[in-house]
């Protein structure tokens, strides 16, 4: 299992009108949490990207617990729990600045091959900085 935490500041423009994170930002939490997970092992995208492999999204799920309001700090804790295959999936757990579970969620996302338009096995430069954590 591999497991990153980062923090955010909700912004106002991220707020509704009853002052709540608005639901459609929370896919956009999801993926501030995957890509500082990603930086944390040394990866990106985009280095992903120049390889020939895209990283799409097939699948988001969500599940509301408590509000978060502007200006409140939010950790996102991104969990690895099985070794990559095809598919990689990233749980979610969004904690306020009392340190209340207020969200949890996942996402499942396809390591495709840019040039024959199809899923395809993970880099394996990918899976030489993963792998320990699942030994």
């Amino acid at each position: 299992m591999y497991t990153d935490s980062t923090q955010i500041r909700v912004r106002y423009s991220e707020t509704d009108q009853m002052g709540y994170v608005y639901n459609g930002n929370y896919a956009q939490y999801y993926e501030i949490g995957r890509a500082e997970m990603m930086r944390s092992l040394d990866m990106s995208y985009s280095k992903m990207e120049e390889t020939g492999v895209m990283l799409p999204l097939l699948e988001l799920n969500c599940k509301f617990i408590k509000p978060a309001f502007y200006d409140q700090v939010i950790t996102i804790k991104t969990i690895v729990k099985k070794i990559p295959g095809i598919r990689i999936v990233f749980d979610y757990e969004l904690y306020n600045e009392q340190e209340e579970l207020i969200n949890i969620g996942s996402t499942t996302l396809v390591f495709f091959d840019m040039v024959k338009k199809r899923p395809c096995a993970p880099p394996e430069y990918f899976m030489d900085r993963v792998r320990q954590y699942f030994e």
